[in-house]
């Protein structure tokens, strides 16, 4: 995962940092896709607060909380999960 100082401005570190604060996300795994300028990005993200909100309400609230953020890079493309889907995609990959 890289995280080097990006064109952006934006980091996958500030990226998981504001997630994890803002959504109260217990999981968040970001992967700069861009070989590190910090112009794409993808996310796993798992909270609690996706609970009975469907796919693209979950994107609209993290798009809402990180609105700076992707206003500033190129791409970006999040995987929302609550935690009970979470542990299910986790024990089904084992």
């Amino acid at each position: 995962m890289a995280d080097s100082a990006s064109t952006s401005g934006v980091t996958a570190a500030s990226l998981k940092d504001i997630l994890t604060t803002k959504l109260g996300a217990s999981h968040v795994d970001i992967e700069d896709m861009s070989g590190g300028c910090g112009q794409m990005f993808e996310a796993v993200i798992v909270s609690p607060k996706f609970d009975k909100k469907t796919m693209l309400a979950r994107h609209r609230l993290v798009n809402s909380v990180l609105k700076d953020e992707i206003a500033a890079i190129h791409a970006w493309s999040p995987k929302c999960y609550t935690p009970e889907q979470w542990e299910k995609a986790q024990a089904e990959r084992a």
